[in-house]
């Protein structure tokens, strides 16, 4: 079981709980201070309720529950002056009561019942011990409480949740949902942002866009004048790009004459698979068979130029919100923001140096004290600059008075004198849209100050007040972290992140096309307008034309390598897109919800690696990979979702409706005051409530009942009093269930609906049922993890604790009972695991394939892996594993197989491997051609060239040897000649460029294809087949992070075999056990067997799960040992064995790595060019290296001559001419430095060392060779 999951609000102290529990005056109490939430919240209810809500107070309702908890509303507030902070975790009972069971349960009488309304429960601190009349009254208040509307107690009802939720959503949705946004709000807004083109030349032109729309996914042939339909699996196949033509709707003037066109193409946007643009969206499984498609497919992924590409979740940190820092090294404090708006980005600080607080920008050449800017910003007293940052806090006043003598000190008392003041140090912007006279000083300032610092807080007809309140507030943070530490924020916190997804990096590009697109298409109109041509009307359209492929090449550039680039905010990424990877249905799952950092990866810094208490339920703890990425590349769990952008003016008339006040009209007194909390939305201020649990009780009921989006985010901040709203993109939140008054809304018959179909997902949203919080809002809850932990406080359930866990970590039964490393080890392995990639795999050309022949069901399941889909697509065998050592073949995890397992099928796979030959035609008219194979003089055709038909390409079904050519193509002599004039260039002789298959196995060829791409150009895809068994070396592992090679095949006469004649598949060293503590794995080989023996599929979901003792007492009715262990005979010597072998079944994978692929071994071969060494790697044929430690080890052995030998006679042995005299090299016996050549002799060295001392003498370092002979 995990740890108990405790999010507490801070709440008032209750010791006087026990003298007014028996209180009935209906007169509610006021709310504690801090409690964020009613004493009864109100269920879901319709607007307009909602409208009464708001001219009524916040009161609870008197009406008691039949299960009674301990009534808050009862407290006496009056005697609580400041609110005492909870502890962080709460202290347990002293002898917490069994569970009752249900069938020892009486009816109560009603002497009980009166009695349990009487005296309510008290809190856990004061539980007596319970003795056995305790316990029958435990009995019979749970009877009292048993009705249809009660909570669901059993998480497997709770569980039928999960496949609700992922109904009609992939793992892959928040690629999708983010895509879908782009397409449909970005392109449009983006387009009204640039929407009007105007020539320098002609005043009376004027074009503008009205409609922006994207189309289906076509292709455009060559020579074709329309766009034919297309399905992704085409564009796999022909190597071409699955995309849409985006078309514009324009008007333009020119003169008197106004002209509206439609359709008109401005180029083409790759389009994401599965997206509402998409064709397969919305098609049944057979009509997805028909366009060759899995139905299992994520979708999320581009194809370009023929492959899959995924652009990674990016992870930043959240843009306009303060930050409060550190700098330990300085012992300096620092608030930095960083705004973005869509003209600019740019980070504001104020930070602390001497005590002093200034305001920092890279617009402003020296730190602004930070009294100067606020009275540039407009307020110029002295008294309001005080009370705006320091409120009436004494203590913050005392340290911000240094700040105002500094202020005073430099003269400053006016706003325009602060305005002079900080344009002595504005940056002069060298470039300006209009060349100008020199503008005055404070015009500088106030046009910087307006503008450029804290971008994103409107200034609207220079009305700086709104940034004057955001700087004070900024300061003010920082004062209040001067004076308590522990108020410094955390970069690496999950609520200040945000996730860029494909939709807003997309966003970001076309945004940059198509501002270069049309400062392209105005400079061709003023070339036009400027010479106009007086024969032919002007024609806007014909320009449009002339660049519609910058946007089309922009976006596959950068898809393509990955490289986005937006120089208006000098954004440089590298590494956005990956190819998808293919080598299982898991690994690709993993691709879609993997999150890569931009943090520098050699850096060894530990905080942003480390796991975050914040990431619970949001991002998988386990999958994430080994070495210099590791915790800086995340995955999402499995029930999170990414938000989009909300539109904020609804949220703006809301927020007003229910309190908020405007802030202009607040003094800097009362901005402070106890019961007064600034409203932030998306890092604005808003403005200003003084009852900030009503107003946040109130939003919320709003959002349940439906009126606000389910993703729009509100909770307090009682430190900064602040009440924040975030409908921005990119948060992390995950639905949980809403507690009231201690009781889960969700009831059994909302479960029953849910499978009779009645209900769906969206239907508990609307009603109020379920909600989506993100990772600030969860502070501002208490969530429990299972419902026996539910008390008077929780205001939030979990759904099912194993959502914690990713996609790829949920395939590990048992994970809760492994060692944590291990979990981690297979969510690497378990992506490298062969198995079954999609239904279509036989249809595919991939680069490089495996797939498994024989592919079974995990007899021990999780609920993920039906969740994903796994069991339909799986990676991997059931295989019989005894636990034991049998001879030495076993050691350091290796396995010894089955000789006879191997026969019948077990870790057999498949191996496919493309190969590509492009008929290219040459600018000069000449091109490339398929040619017959030659034949002998008797007319057989040659044995190279044996698996080739008449047509130069290689049969189906054919066998092809290492040297065999399978595609005779040939390529004209002349193909680069230029010289030749019009017409096409005569083909003199043809040049051999067959393809020839290379490998030490021999392969078969499975199909051939022969297409022509968009271009016209002719393509042949071959694709090789081979059938591999599992030999010594290959790799497998179990799904415990236990890998192993393969040490021994043996026959399975020489296996040991149980009673009933049972042989293992696979003999495992029990010595993998005891260090790596992987008891999953043993539970799973009891969960197996039990289940095969029962004939059931076993779960070891995480927390979860079949329980070990119900899986013993099935093997002990089957007539096995309870312990899963079985009386052996050994094979070889027909004894039985010492002692008894736990065996069962353990779900084994094999991987990818196969010793067919990795041997390597040469004689003599190619030699780099520069050094005239063996080159490096097994595809170069190179040698294998000799390094540092094995000389090492060679000198230690003394193996003088060995080390000779290899490291030059063997290497880059080289004679060299040396002279005596002088000691440097000279050529054919001539020694140019000593002009003559009496004293050159011959010496044989490393090439390497005669280049290194070649390359040193270029620094003018002069190495000389003393030679022996010459000494002597």
């Amino acid at each position: 079981m995990p740890p108990k999951r405790v999010f507490k609000p801070i709440r008032p102290n209750n010791n006087n709980n026990n003298n007014n529990n028996n209180s009935t005056s209906n007169t509610a109490a006021p709310a504690p201070e801090n409690h964020h939430q009613n004493d009864q919240p109100p269920p879901p209810i319709l607007l307009e309720e909602l409208e009464s809500l708001l001219n009524q107070s916040t009161t609870n309702s008197s009406e008691q529950h039949l299960d009674t908890k301990p009534d808050i509303s009862q407290i006496d507030h009056q005697n609580i002056s400041q609110p005492k902070p909870a502890p962080l975790f709460r202290p347990l009972s002293p002898e917490p009561a069994p569970l009752p069971q249900k069938k020892n349960i009486q009816p109560p009488n009603i002497h009980q019942q009166q009695q349990h309304q009487q005296h309510p429960k008290k809190s856990s601190k004061n539980y007596p011990k319970k003795t056995h009349q305790n316990q029958s009254n435990v009995d019979n208040e749970l009877w009292l409480s048993k009705n249809l509307t009660d909570p669901v107690k059993t998480v497997e009802d709770k569980w039928q949740l999960l496949p609700a939720f992922f109904k009609g959503k992939r793992l892959g949705k928040q690629h999708l949902d983010l895509f879908n946004y782009f397409g449909d709000v970005d392109l449009q807004s983006i387009l009204r942002a640039n929407a009007t083109v105007i020539s320098d030349v002609d005043p009376n032109f004027h074009l503008s866009y009205l409609d922006i729309n994207v189309g289906e996914p076509s292709r455009l042939d060559t020579g074709s004048a329309t766009n034919k339909r297309i399905t992704p699996h085409e564009c796999r196949l022909r190597d071409i790009t699955y995309s849409a033509p985006i078309s514009v709707t324009i008007q333009y003037t020119k003169g008197n004459k106004r002209v509206l066109s439609k359709g008109i193409p401005i180029g083409r946007i790759p389009i994401m698979l599965r997206s509402n643009k998409c064709v397969l969206t919305g098609k049944s499984d057979a009509e997805l068979a028909k366009m060759t498609e899995c139905p299992l497919d994520p979708g999320g992924y581009f194809v370009v130029k023929g492959t899959e590409k995924v652009i990674l979740v990016q992870e930043q940190l959240s843009k306009n919100r303060i930050l409060i820092e550190t700098d330990s090294r300085k012992g300096t404090i620092m608030a930095s923001v960083t705004s973005s708006t869509h003209e600019r980005k740019s980070k504001t600080y104020v930070v602390t140096k001497n005590s002093k607080v200034y305001l920092k920008h890279n617009s402003i050449q020296e730190e602004i004290p930070i009294a100067i800017a606020l009275k540039a910003y407009g307020i110029t007293s002295d008294r309001e600059v005080v009370q705006i940052v320091c409120g009436n806090n004494d203590d913050y006043r005392a340290a911000f008075s240094i700040c105002m003598e500094h202020c005073h000190e430099a003269g400053v008392f006016t706003q325009k004198q602060a305005l002079a003041y900080i344009g002595k140090s504005v940056k002069m912007v060298k470039k300006g849209p209009v060349a100008g006279p020199k503008r005055p000083l404070t015009e500088e300032a106030l046009e910087v100050l307006s503008t450029v610092v804290l971008a994103h807080v409107p200034a609207d007809n220079l009305n700086l007040q709104p940034k004057a309140i955001y700087l004070a507030v900024m300061a003010r943070r920082v004062v209040q972290a001067m004076a308590n530490p522990k108020l410094v924020d955390d970069r690496d916190y999950v609520g200040n992140k945000r996730l860029e997804l494909a939709g807003q990096l997309l966003s970001l590009l076309f945004e940059d096309l198509f501002k270069k697109f049309n400062t392209d298409l105005k400079l061709n109109i003023d070339k036009v307008l400027k010479k106009p041509n007086r024969t032919t009307e002007f024609d806007a359209i014909n320009q449009f034309r002339m660049h519609a492929d910058h946007i089309s090449n922009g976006f596959i550039r950068a898809i393509s390598t990955g490289n986005w680039s937006i120089k208006r905010f000098k954004m440089e990424r590298a590494g956005i897109t990956h190819v998808l990877s293919r080598l299982s249905y898991i690994s690709a799952l993993g691709m879609m919800t993997r999150i890569s950092s931009q943090f520098e990866k050699t850096r060894k810094v530990s905080g942003p690696r480390a796991l975050q208490p914040s990431q619970w339920g949001m991002l998988c703890p386990s999958d994430t990979p080994e070495g210099e990425a590791c915790g800086l590349v995340k995955n999402l769990a499995l029930m999170t979702h990414i938000t989009t952008d909300t539109d904020e003016e609804p949220i703006w008339n809301v927020a007003y409706t229910i309190g908020c006040e405007d802030i202009s009209s607040v003094t800097g007194t009362e901005l402070y005051l106890p019961r007064h909390y600034i409203v932030f939305i998306n890092g604005n201020i808003l403005g200003l409530t003084r009852s900030p649990e009503r107003f946040v009780e109130v939003f919320r009921q709003f959002r349940r009942a439906g009126k606000i989006s389910e993703f729009v985010s509100i909770y307090m901040n009682a430190d900064q009093q602040t009440v924040n709203i975030a409908t921005d993109g990119g948060r992390i939140c995950r639905p949980m269930i809403i507690v009231t008054n201690g009781d889960s809304m969700v009831k059994t018959h909302h479960i029953e609906k849910l499978k009779a179909g009645e209900l769906s997902f969206d239907d508990f949203l609307s009603q109020g049922l379920i909600e989506y919080l993100d990772c600030n809002e969860e502070n501002d809850s208490f969530i429990a993890l299972y419902e026996e932990d539910i008390d008077s406080y929780t205001t939030h359930l979990e759904i099912e604790p194993f959502t914690l866990l990713g996609a790829v970590a949920g395939l590990i039964p048992y994970p809760h009972h492994n060692q944590s490393p291990r979990n981690t080890y297979q969510c690497a392995m378990g992506k490298q695991a062969i198995g079954v990639i999609a239904y279509n795999q036989l249809h595919r050309i991939d680069t490089l394939l495996y797939l498994m022949v024989y592919p079974h069901h995990p007899m021990v399941r999780t609920k993920t892996i039906e969740l994903v889909g796994y069991d339909k697509l799986p990676a991997g065998q059931n295989a019989t594993v005894a636990v034991m050592s049998y001879s030495g073949y076993d050691i350091e995890d290796a396995l010894i197989l089955n000789k006879a397992s191997l026969d019948r099928g077990f870790g057999r796979c498949q191996v496919f491997r493309k190969a590509t030959a492009m008929i290219k035609r040459y600018p000069n008219g000449t091109y490339d051609r398929i040619a017959d194979p030659p034949r002998d003089p008797e007319g057989q055709v040659l044995e190279k060239w044996k698996p080739c038909d008449d047509g130069g390409v290689a049969d189906v079904g054919m066998k092809v040897y290492n040297g065999n050519v399978y595609i005779n193509k040939q390529s004209p002599s002349n193909a680069n000649d230029n010289s030749v004039g019009a017409g096409a260039a005569t083909v003199t002789s043809w040049a051999n460029t067959p393809m020839t298959y290379r490998g030490t196995v021999p392969s078969y060829i499975d199909k051939v294809m022969v297409t022509d791409t968009e271009s016209d150009q002719t393509l042949v895809k071959v694709l090789l087949r081979q059938t591999r068994r599992p030999e010594l070396g290959d790799k497998f592992s179990s799904r415990h992070g236990q890998k192993g090679v393969c040490g021994l095949i043996v026959q399975q006469e020489d296996m040991p075999f149980n009673d009933r004649g049972t042989c293992p598949d696979i003999i495992m060293n029990p010595h993998g056990f005891p260090s790596r503590m992987t008891v999953g794995k043993m539970l799973e080989l009891l969960s197996g067997k039990a289940g095969v023996l029962r004939g059931t599929v076993e779960y070891g979901t995480a927390f979860g799960g079949s329980k070990a003792v119900e899986m013993s007492k099935i093997l002990i009715e089957h007539g096995y040992s309870y312990l899963g262990k079985d009386y052996l005979t050994s094979g070889i010597t027909g004894q039985p064995l010492e002692h008894y072998v736990f065996m069962g079944p353990i779900y084994y994978q094999k991987l990818k790595h196969m010793v067919l692929d990795k041997m390597h071994a040469r004689a003599r071969g190619p030699r780099a060019v520069l050094t005239r060494q063996p080159t490096e790697g097994r595809s170069r044929d190179g040698g294998l290296r000799l390094g540092e430690m094995e000389r090492d080890c060679l000198i230690a052995h003394g193996a003088s001559q060995l080390l000779l030998e290899r490291l030059m006679l063997s290497s880059d042995s080289f004679e060299l001419d040396v002279c005596q005299d002088c000691g440097f090299m000279g050529y054919n016996g001539w020694c140019v430095r000593c002009k003559n050549g009496n004293s050159v002799t011959k010496i044989t060295i490393p090439y390497a060392c005669k280049l290194l001392f070649q390359e040193l003498m270029a620094m003018n370092i002069a190495p000389r060779l003393v030679l022996e002979d010459a000494i002597n």
